[in-house]
């Protein structure tokens, strides 16, 4: 029993030993292979079309012949590639489950493009509604797929991006894990959440825009955005005004030289004058002057509906900046 415990320690730490050694010849190898032997850059870049790693500073191939992990098909739009996959999508927060449910086609059509009978028709709408029960289990979950599926159709009428979604998302989760929703309108929070994600993301979307699209008024939007911002600790920056610029120029048809004008008009007075004052209305007071300057003229009416600011605010920030640029 004695020899036969040595034994076992033995075979122990020799494979210990032999872990070990390969560990550190794969780190070898990595810092040989990251680190161009001739002239010792580690601007190393990796070409996976021709299977190379090469040098960027001498053009030496350091490696050849590589292995591409990727699939060994080629699929040429969107329909090709989700035929040829062989995976499902990837988990999101913007769907309650974090889309790792299954889901029952509203096709009703077997595998090979056949219409079914009514009898296996009448037993998939059952399925169905069955699936969709099932897939919230209690009374906080169906409250989660409401404010993600509201938060979904705001952010598509706001026209933003997926990765603001999932921000939005990910603070409405946060929010509901510290218990900040008690008191308040789902939407309510949802609606915050989605003006914090587009603040987080620099995504330019005034609290005007968002209480368009939502069903909440505006006070209350405000007052929310600061509660879970505050409890939350979202390190959230001020919005700078050239971010409307591009929107606002747009919507006018408007040329590049007034917003590159607008733009410095902002640069040369938003330090003393954007203190206490809305970015957006700043922006558009901007692009006013632009206008004229660049003999483009647009009415304080037109400016105004675009930013969705009153034309008495583009007035008065427009008689600031014209007086700090001494322009008369």
């Amino acid at each position: 029993m004695l020899l036969w415990r040595y034994y076992q320690i033995a075979m122990v730490w020799s494979v210990r030993l032999r872990d070990e050694e390969q560990e550190t010849e794969q780190s070898e190898a990595e810092t040989t292979l990251s680190t161009c032997s001739e002239c010792g850059s580690s601007d190393v870049v990796q070409h996976p079309s021709p299977g190379e790693r090469i040098c960027e500073n001498c053009g030496l191939v350091i490696e050849e012949g590589m292995i591409d992990s990727g699939p060994e098909w080629r699929a040429f739009n969107h329909q090709e590639r989700q035929n040829k996959s062989r995976v499902g999508a990837p988990t999101t927060q913007t769907i309650h489950d974090k889309g790792l449910t299954t889901q029952i086609d509203w096709k009703n059509k077997d595998a090979y493009g056949r219409s079914i009978s009514s009898k296996k028709r009448s037993q998939m709408n059952r399925l169905r509604k069955w699936q969709t029960r099932i897939r919230t289990k209690d009374a906080g979950e169906r409250n989660l797929q409401f404010a993600l599926s509201e938060i979904e159709r705001m952010a598509s009428a706001l026209g933003v991006p997926k990765a603001v979604r999932e921000v939005t998302s990910v603070i409405y989760r946060r929010a509901l894990q510290e218990d900040l929703i008690r008191g308040r309108s789902i939407e309510g929070v949802a609606t915050a959440a989605l003006y914090a994600g587009c603040r987080q993301e620099g995504i330019p979307r005034s609290l005007e825009e968002v209480t368009e699209v939502s069903r909440i008024e505006r006070i209350e939007i405000s007052r929310t955005y600061r509660y879970i911002s505050n409890e939350l600790g979202l390190e959230l920056l001020p919005i700078d005004p050239k971010q409307y610029v591009p929107r606002f120029t747009s919507k006018l048809d408007l040329s590049q030289e007034v917003e590159t004008k607008a733009k410095e008009i902002i640069d040369e007075t938003a330090d003393p004058l954007l203190s206490g004052r809305g970015p957006s209305g700043f922006a558009a007071a901007a692009i006013y002057a632009a206008t004229l300057l660049c003999n483009e003229k647009r009415t304080q009416k037109d400016v105004a509906d675009v930013a969705q600011v009153t034309e008495v605010t583009i007035r008065n920030r427009y008689q600031e900046q014209i007086e700090m640029l001494d322009v008369y």
